[in-house]
């Protein structure tokens, strides 16, 4: 995708360039990755131990409290999937190793949700064979794709995602721990069906025609949806917004300051310095299907926030 810098109404092509090599990619991201991946720093060449050895490139965790192992290629790879999907079989069977990186990178009153484990591959491209395997998989994966242009400018794409609620897989070996006790609750699978529960018709006809609303805003079905405990959060690469499903109504949080968001009818709130439970700043509610346009106009700027 040819990219153009506009001064004076004079348009000039920004070159392709590169990374020296895949470390200079690796550092890049991760002095950033809360801004292009949406997930805080927890550990870098994160070793798996003698036994199965190997160095996780960068371990994180997203908005949500998701686990996250990022890996990258300066190039398309062949073994980067089968590597990818070793980490997160690991990651998976060592959650106390996970849970001191990050209580030592984050403190430790960070909360940690083991439903879904993610695994993010950046490279600059993926074949379609990539995309059929990730898909036949059926693990949490994502496929991102980047592109350098000169020495200024970066261009993400999230070209794949899919996502698996299924529970992951215990190691029976090892002895509970202290650590397993407080992962006990965290290892329960959230679903829609735990929001809807027995909630009002009205409110489930609501939600769901907000979810179709939701879903239309991209044509690569790259957005994915997560029940989590409180609420069910929608991202694209980074949450864009959260639904709590109330009785009569459905709260909505939107991953976009309130300073920048549009709001012809004043229908949001500012709530960065209030407590509230979903991870964006902005608060909106939906009651009534006749507001259902209104409010999907502001959640779709929150989606464009991540494109």
């Amino acid at each position: 995708m040819p990219l153009y810098q506009m001064k004076q109404q004079k348009t000039q092509q920004i070159k392709p360039s590169s990374f020296k090599n895949e470390k200079e990619l690796q550092k890049m991201f991760e002095a950033n990755l809360e801004e292009l991946l949406g997930a805080r720093y927890v550990a870098s060449e994160f070793t798996t131990g003698d036994r199965q050895r190997g160095r996780i490139d960068t371990l994180g965790i997203d908005q949500d409290g998701t686990p996250v192992i990022i890996e990258y290629k300066k190039t398309a790879k062949e073994n980067v999937i089968n590597q990818g999907l070793f980490y997160l079989d690991w990651l998976v069977d060592h959650k106390g190793d996970f849970t001191l990186a990050a209580q030592e990178q984050l403190g430790k009153n960070i909360e940690i949700d083991w439903s879904s484990p993610r695994l993010i591959l950046v490279a600059e491209s993926f074949s379609e064979y990539d995309k059929y395997a990730v898909n036949r998989i059926g693990a949490n994966i994502q496929l991102w794709t980047y592109r350098k242009y000169g020495n200024d400018f970066l261009f993400l794409d999230s070209i794949f995602a899919t996502t698996n609620q299924k529970p992951p897989k215990k190691d029976k070996a090892d002895a509970p721990t202290e650590i397993d006790d407080q992962q006990a609750e965290a290892d329960v699978i959230y679903t829609l069906a735990y929001h809807l529960g027995q909630k009002p018709a009205e409110t489930k006809s609501l939600f769901e025609a907000l979810q179709e609303k939701i879903f239309l805003l991209n044509d690569d079905s790259d957005i994915i949806e997560k029940p989590n405990k409180i609420y069910i959060s929608y991202k694209h690469g980074k949450n864009f917004c959260e639904i709590q499903i109330q009785a009569n109504k459905l709260k909505i949080w939107l991953d976009i300051p309130h300073a920048e968001l549009d709001d012809p009818n004043k229908l949001s709130r500012d709530v960065s310095k209030i407590g509230h439970h979903g991870t964006g700043v902005t608060e909106t509610n939906l009651s009534d299907l006749s507001e259902l346009d209104k409010v999907i106009y502001l959640i779709e700027q929150s989606y464009k926030q991540t494109l």
